[in-house]
């Protein structure tokens, strides 16, 4: 078969003939490469034009010179992500890009990089064309040019003349149709022109150009639409200040030779193109612009420097980012007028010598470069005042360097392999102002010698000590280290904002109290004991954070102080000083200036009364205490949010006006507090009143369970719109495994839906082709990556994904879950009441391993920490148009559930920004409704801040043997009738009910019409189910299991029946209209008929038979009279008649355990059990039912709650006794036939 060619060319609606399949399948590195035509650029387009798809097979050593020879093509052309196209070079291998691609966005398996390349869905990420796409709105701002009309001058004296018109770049170029090449053309410059409608002729513009001597030329269009496009282009050039084209982001290889007609151009921008040297319009041609001033060339992927461009003599600014630059040339140096020069994202090491002549240099941009150390040429560049170097390799900080470098104030080394640092001698450096040095691996740090420091950034590096000036400090950011101490010397007078969270400090610095100008003091999560008396009465502090210590008292305030906001959350605190908020010697209140107070996660009963002196109080957060009375702050004249929530309020006493400013007030979680209607109308007019609902009647915990239960809660926020999805399939696989997940679209809410709607789809056919969960779990991810088309070109969104299912490795464990994601949302199991993490932060900031992969493929990291100025996170589901930086594969965690697991908790970046693990789990563990739960967290991310969307989800879990229900675990099925199990439970596990949502029992219901019951009937039929006759013997009867222990796979197909429902037309006696009497002991309220049966009971290895059924069944022993009289239900049809049989000793016994009568009869809510058929086959039963005349069967009733018949506790012995001296009365019935044999129930129902 040959590689390509007309004869493989496949039309893109036929599909692959068995001999392509054939052909592929023989070896992996064979494929196809589908072909698009021009005009296939966007989903619609490629709809309409079908046929000029084309399917190519070939390998991947395929060039692209044969295949465009194969297709009669010049060219192939690529498209990534739907955004640029660039020409391929004849040698590069389009099948080898295709799988290339694929094994950088995660996929491994090359069967499966060779199925995914033959998908079509691919081409919204990558696509190949056979001409180069043109969109029509791209050329317009490119060039417009047409064949019109045109009349030069205000006055009607000159003619109209048929002209050709081009739009170009700044200027309006009429020229001869004839001779449009070598004719006189006349170039009217637009900037600073008018363009305006003529009003005596239809579709005409008037293009005049600026100044006293200016022109104006008439030109006649032939329709309002082609009017239209050339007024809107005309209009944004004559608005312009400044001569600037803007070309980014077209593809463009060359620029257009009708832009060399301006040369009015100072500024020219050609970021992100693929801009060829050697050509009639390339780089090298660029020296034609006599006055252009600044040249934009990042993201063109050069790998060269163009040497031509420095004969531009005029160029003052040069940006030459991320071009894939080694070295540069030493003629940059010719560049006298050069200003500022960016080329950032390359791979220098060095820069020439002849770079010091330009001595005008005021910018360097070299981050996200390979430099090992600072370069020399620095203390030549002396109009320089920056050291920006970030993202580069430098692992020591020379500062004898920087104090060679006087003319040096700002140094930027952040996210470098920084260690250590070297002082060459001890001179200070009088001249460095500001230093970022985050994101590096320093351990401790002295800056001592730097005695102008105003502001350090040293935040997420590894410092145990920091050393410091303080002559002129002015801010400080040392979060997240492991700080112990921190040196200041002098004490900084200049000291404004000092930030030392999530540290380990056990107190806070003696420096920091002498502060006499901080305003903003953060210490939260560290180890402090106590706040100093000096610190909290500092006439500066404005803003004081503390949480998340161990302090226990706050000191005795004893003059007035002007503090604003106080957050001493989750301490210690038992009570409050009296005197906190009195008034002080001068009459003042003490914290009179108070605007916020946050004292949540304390231990607070009460809070002092004197609260109500601070007037400007507007916030009070005091949630997670345990408050008892309700503070007086309903007076305060400014209160506007209050959250009082989870304490122990009982009652609130109101005042007769509640203040007009309060807005929100929170009071969920007292369980105590009941609020009267009075109370209730006077907080109307509250804008958000948050109060807990009355519960709702719940359901007997034995009656109902389930081996899991979800609740979700989802919360806006402060934003007008919702961009968190969650994804709950509770039944997934056919009831044997169940999924939750989460999306957050962080600014898009289109994204998350999308994924919420189909990756559970995915996953269901990735889990029928793989059992391995990491490969099935991967690539759900990356198909779904795949699935968001073109919305997921410029969209992103965390995906988290968790999947729970049966076990089948580790026989210790009942289920097995895994947890897949990328982005920033994540899991957390609760084990034994401790928190145990799934899954991994996909950011820059909380992985450093994925921080160093984005640097090495040259992505600029902004100082806010983002791609690019786009995100932080580096994995991610979409944002295709930052590939490679951002991919879709995830991390995948597989675990073993067992009995000590609790519970789930699924959240977004916004829910674990504000709650810890450890709180997150406290807080929910012990709420019994799952809804409530995830109510909870978000609520406590929100009173701690949060204004963003949140998310949670807890999923609440009942792994154990004790809710196993299958005789693997010690628990026997009943034999036939009137016999003993020769199974005995030694150790009966807790009582537990399956519901149908675990996929335990299946409830028929007469709910459905008699058109429906065949056709459920037929969807439930085994497809190997084999009719057994009555002479045949009996049957053996597989074991009963349960979704703990399924049955191995037998390689026999069968349909697994989740539930059935029948119409029933009995009479009041529960009987079909052609039986004769009624069966005894069967209570029914004549309307509807329930059977349950555990279908995960299905067929498995022969057992033995069971004995016959003797002729006469016994008479019950006296001591099954002590215990009571349980009865089997025989099913009623043409073999057997309706009898009841007394149950043998063993299995009365077996059926007394409160955690096996469940199996052996409905449980009602007052603790009844009604007893359901021994030996049901509900197939057979099914299956002879339109036999009869009515088409229905009689089976045992589910009691509608009016008519039940409950038996009074005091009377159950009484009723028992009746039930045993009817049994005894009862004559016992006679067999048919002589030696007739019972044959057991055959369960045939697949899991």
């Amino acid at each position: 078969m040959k590689r390509n060619g007309s004869r493989n060319c496949l039309n893109r609606r036929s599909r692959f003939g068995s001999r392509e399949r054939d052909w592929l399948r023989e070896d992996v590195r064979r494929g196809c490469v589908y072909l698009y035509g021009a005009d296939s650029t966007s989903a619609a387009a490629t709809a309409a034009t079908s046929s000029d798809l084309h399917l190519v097979l070939c390998t991947v050593e395929t060039p692209a010179s044969e295949i465009c020879a194969g297709e009669g093509r010049e060219s192939l052309y690529l498209q990534l992500h739907g955004d640029l196209v660039r020409r391929l070079e004849p040698t590069e291998r389009p099948l080898q890009i295709v799988y290339d691609y694929l094994s950088r966005l995660g996929f491994d398996d090359p069967v499966r990089i060779q199925e995914e390349a033959t998908d079509p869905d691919l081409g919204c990420m990558l696509r190949f064309y056979g001409e180069k796409p043109c969109q029509m709105d791209h050329l317009d701002r490119i060039l417009l040019s047409g064949i019109y009309n045109v009349r030069k001058g205000k006055t009607q004296l000159h003619k109209w003349a048929e002209r050709l018109v081009v739009l170009c770049g700044t200027c309006l170029i009429v020229s001869s149709v004839k001779d449009c090449q070598t004719g006189k053309m006349h170039i009217l410059p637009l900037v600073g022109g008018k363009v305006e409608e003529v009003k005596r002729r239809q579709h005409s513009l008037a293009f005049s150009s600026a100044g006293a001597q200016a022109q104006t030329y008439h030109v006649s269009f032939e329709t309002l639409a082609e009017c239209q496009r050339w007024q809107r282009q005309a209009s944004k050039v004559v608005s312009q200040r400044i001569s600037t084209v803007d070309l980014s982001c077209y593809s463009l290889e060359e620029v257009p030779e009708h832009l060399f007609y301006s040369q009015d151009i100072t500024y020219l921008n050609l970021r992100h193109n693929f801009m060829q040297l050697e050509r009639p319009g390339g780089l090298d041609t660029l020296y034609r612009f006599s006055q252009l001033k600044g040249l934009n060339l990042s993201h063109n992927k050069l790998g060269l420097f163009p040497v031509l461009l420095c004969e531009i003599s005029t160029l003052t600014e040069l940006n030459l980012s991320c071009n894939g630059f080694h070295d540069l040339p030493s003629q940059v140096g010719s560049l006298l007028n050069l200003q500022t020069l960016c080329l950032d994202g390359n791979f220098l090491t060095t820069l020439p010598e002849e770079l010091g002549n330009l001595q005008q240099l005021s910018s360097l941009g070299i981050s996200f470069n390979n430099f090992s150390q600072i370069p020399e040429v620095y203390e030549k560049l002396t109009m320089l005042d920056k050291v920006v170097m970030a993202g580069n390799r430098l692992e020591v900080l020379n500062l004898g360097v920087l104090n060679r470098m006087s003319h040096i104030k700002h140094v930027d080394l952040r996210m470098n392999h920084l260690k250590t640092m070297v002082t060459e001698n001890l001179e200070g450096n009088k001249y460095i102002t500001h230093m970022d040095l985050r994101d590096n691996q320093l351990a401790d740090l002295d800056l001592s010698s730097l005695c102008s420091l105003e502001q350090l950034h040293c935040e997420r590096n590894q410092l145990r000590e920091l050393t410091l000036s303080g002559f002129s400090l002015r801010t400080l950011y040392a979060s997240s280290n492991r700080l112990t101490a921190v040196n200041v010397y002098p004490v900084p007078s200049q000291l404004t904002s000092l930030e030392l969270s999530r540290n380990l400090l056990e107190c806070v610095p003696d420096w920091a109290c002498e502060a006499k100008k901080m305003e903003i003091l953060d210490v939260s999560y560290n180890l402090l004991t106590e706040v100093p008396m000096r610190i909290l009465s500092s006439l500066s502090l404005r803003k004081m954070m503390a949480g998340h210590n161990q302090v226990q008292s706050l000191p005795e305030l004893v003059e007035h102080i002007p503090l604003e906001a106080l957050d001493i959350q989750h301490n210690l605190l038992t009570r409050l000083p009296d005197t906190l908020f009195s008034k002080a010697l001068n009459k003042l209140n003490k914290l009179e200036q108070l605007e916020e107070l946050n004292l949540s996660g304390n231990k607070l009963k009460t809070i002092p009364t004197t609260i109500g002196n601070c007037k400007r109080l507007h916030t009070l957060v005091a949630h997670s205490n345990n408050i008892s009375i309700f503070p007086e702050i309903l007076q305060l004249p400014q209160i506007q949010f209050v959250d009082l929530s989870c304490n122990d309020l009982t009652e609130i006493l109101i005042p007769e006006a509640l203040p007009a400013t309060l807005q929100d007030l929170d009071l969920t979680g007292n369980t105590n507090l009941v609020l009267e209607h009075k109370t209730l109308d006077t907080f109307s007019h509250i804008t958000t009143l948050k109060i807990d609902q009355k519960p709702l009647p719940t359901t007997d915990p034995t009656v109902t369970s389930s081996f899991w239960s979800h609740g979700l809660a989802e919360m806006a926020g402060q934003r007008n719109k919702l961009c968190v999805s969650a994804l709950a399939v509770d039944n997934f696989a056919e009831g044997v495994g169940t999924v939750y997940g989460m999306f957050d679209g962080d600014r898009n809410e289109e994204l998350p839906r999308l994924l919420q709607c189909t990756m559970a789809d995915v996953l269901l056919e990735e889990v029928q082709q793989s059992t391995n969960d990491t490969v099935f779990m991967a690539n759900t991810f990356l198909v779904s990556h795949r699935k968001l088309g073109m919305a997921g070109q410029k969209l992103g969104s965390s995906a988290l994904l968790c999947y729970i299912r049966p076990d089948t490795a580790d026989p210790a464990s009942s289920f097995s879950l895994t947890v897949a994601n990328v982005g920033t949302c994540q899991a957390v199991l609760c084990r034994s009441g401790k928190p145990v993490p799934l899954s991994k932060v996909f950011s820059l900031e909380q992985d450093p391993e994925e921080a160093q992969r984005v640097k090495a493929q040259k992505a600029i990291i902004t100082e806010d920490n983002k791609v690019n100025g786009v995100t932080c996170c580096t994995r991610m589901l979409g944002c295709t148009y930052l590939y490679p930086w951002i991919l879709p594969k995830p991390h995948i965690s597989a675990t073993p559930l067992t009995i000590q697991d609790e519970l789930l908790i699924l959240g977004n970046k916004a829910l674990w920004e504000h709650l810890s693990y450890t709180e997150a789990v406290n807080a929910v563990r012990h709420v019994q409704d799952p809804l409530a739960a995830a109510k909870k967290l978000c609520t406590l991310a929100q009173s701690y801040g949060c204004q963003d969307n949140v998310g949670a989800m807890v999923v609440y879990l009942n792994i154990g043997e004790e809710g196993c229900t299958c005789e693997m675990n010690g628990l026997a099925l009943p034999g036939p009738v009137g016999f003993a199990s020769t199974t005995v439970i030694k150790d009966p596990p807790k009582p537990t009910t399956p519901s149908s949502s675990s996929g335990i029992a299946s409830e028929f219901s007469s709910e459905m019409s008699t058109s429906e019951v065949s056709s459920e009937v037929g969807s439930t039929a085994s497809d190997e189910h084999n009719t057994v006759g009555l002479d045949a013997g009996l049957l053996p009867r597989p074991e009963r299991r349960c979704s703990l222990h399924p049955t191995p796979t037998s390689g026999v197909f069968q349909r697994q029946p989740s539930c059935a429902t029948f119409s029933s037309n009995q009479s009041d006696n529960g009987l079909d209209s052609d039986d004769d009497q009624p069966v005894e002991g069967v209570i029914t309220n004549g309307s509807k008929v329930e059977v349950e049966v555990d279908i995960h009971c299905c067929r498995g290895r022969d057992l033995e038979n069971s004995p016959t059924l003797i002729e006469n069944s016994p008479t019950p022993r006296p001591e099954e009279h002590a215990r009571g009289s349980f009865f089997g239900i025989r099913r009623q049809n043409s073999v057997n008649s309706g009898i009841l049989l007394p149950v043998s000793k063993d299995r009365m016994e077996l059926q007394k355990s409160p955690s096996t009568s469940c199996l052996y009869g409905k449980k009602l809510s007052n603790g009844s059990v009604v007893p359901l058929q021994d030996s049901l086959n509900l197939i057979e039963v099914a299956t002879e039912a339109p036999k009869r005349k009515t088409g229905y069967f009689a089976a045992p009733t589910q009691l509608e709650p009016e008519d039940q018949f409950v038996v009074p506790r005091d009377l159950e012995e009484e009723v028992k006794e009746q039930m045993k001296q009817q049994q005894e009365s009862r004559p016992e019935p006679e067999p048919n036939e002589e030696g007739r044999t019972e044959l057991p129930e055959e369960f045939d129902t697949a899991l």
